[in-house]
């Protein structure tokens, strides 16, 4: 029997195919987006939302490396290049994978120290310190995705046969300890200290809006952090949701039999997980207005001189969610000046 054929109809083949297709296209062009739009304002950007760069870098990363493999995989009816590129496109899916979820825990724990004092003009997080968390995120991946090569955990095709990940069916008793460690570590702490995190976050929030008595006396900075909580929550939520349903049949696959899962069914997890990767930058696009603005800009839809650059003193001139350049309005007006 060969593994790496397809079980499913060469019509859902193609559109599968297709599908990958469009969620290629959609994340690098967004992911790109969000990178030129950092490296634009780089000179105002601060230390803290180079973690939402790095989001961006690595939803840009799986995109790039995994989805070309998977359309043309999916095109020929068959997983072409066996062995070699399964275990390549599982461990980039790994790698990536477990690198997006480290960057939002780390994004989550920022987001919280920033928050306990939105008052203070000091940064809490200097650059040596976010790029050394930079460095931590992707080490941590790097050595989770190679363990199963090391002999802990093994990577193999899905039973669909158009995709490989790890072979969660055939570690029912040598691998379990790897399963374990793996999902506890990578996903249910690192969600209980993000749901934790913003909780905290919310709750202040709550409080500095409670003891305002006027809504309008409510401090700019904390509508800001409100609103970049929203964002950031979010993407959370965006990423988590997208997982849970792969994870959950995943899991099933261990304590169960796989081979009672029809390829259908365990197709459609897989293709929700690959789309994580599209969401970031569109949310960024609907809820940003800065980032909306920066990107007509791009475009050439922004034929108001003035207007450009007045958008670009809002407020609201932060996409990443992290922090909150808030100015003074003289020190707005001078730059608008100039």
């Amino acid at each position: 029997m060969d593994i790496y054929a397809s079980t499913l109809s060469p019509a859902l083949d193609i559109f599968v195919g297709c599908y990958m297709l469009v969620v290629a296209v959609l994340s690098i062009i967004g992911n790109v987006l969000v990178i030129v739009m950092a490296f634009k304002r780089s000179s105002r950007i601060k230390p803290p939302e180079l973690l939402s760069v790095n989001l961006a870098v690595t939803d840009l990363g799986a995109a790039v490396t995994m989805y070309p493999l998977a359309m043309a995989s999916a095109w020929s009816h068959h997983w072409l290049g066996g062995d070699a590129t399964c275990n390549y496109y599982a461990l980039a899916g790994f790698f990536f994978g477990v690198a997006s979820m480290m960057n939002l825990t780390i994004l989550a724990i920022v987001r919280f120290i920033v928050s306990l004092n939105l008052q203070s003009t000091k940064e809490k997080i200097s650059w040596k310190k976010v790029k050394m968390l930079c460095v931590w995120i992707w080490l941590w991946a790097l050595i989770w995705a190679l363990l199963p090569l090391l002999g802990w955990g093994r990577y193999g095709p899905e039973p669909f046969g158009l995709s490989c990940s790890i072979a969660w069916g055939q570690m029912k008793q040598e691998g379990f300890s790897f399963i374990i460690s793996m999902f506890s570590a990578n996903f249910v702490i690192p969600s209980v200290i993000i749901i934790c995190c913003y909780f905290g976050i919310t709750i202040k929030l709550y409080f500095i809006f409670k003891k305002s008595i006027n809504p309008t006396q409510v401090p700019n900075i904390v509508k800001v952090h409100r609103r970049m909580m929203i964002i950031a929550v979010l993407i959370s939520v965006g990423f988590i949701g997208c997982w849970v349903p792969y994870s959950l049949v995943s899991l099933w696959s261990i304590f169960h039999d796989s081979s009672t899962i029809p390829p259908e069914v365990s197709l459609l997890p897989c293709m929700f997980a690959k789309s994580s990767t599209v969401y970031n930058p569109m949310i960024y696009y609907i809820f940003s207005q800065s980032f909306k603005r920066e990107v007509k800009q791009l475009q050439g839809l922004c034929l108001n001189f003035k207007w450009c650059h007045v958008a670009n003193t809002i407020n609201d001139n932060t996409i990443y969610m992290v922090s909150a350049d808030i100015r003074p309005k003289m020190a707005a007006r001078s730059e608008l000046m100039e």
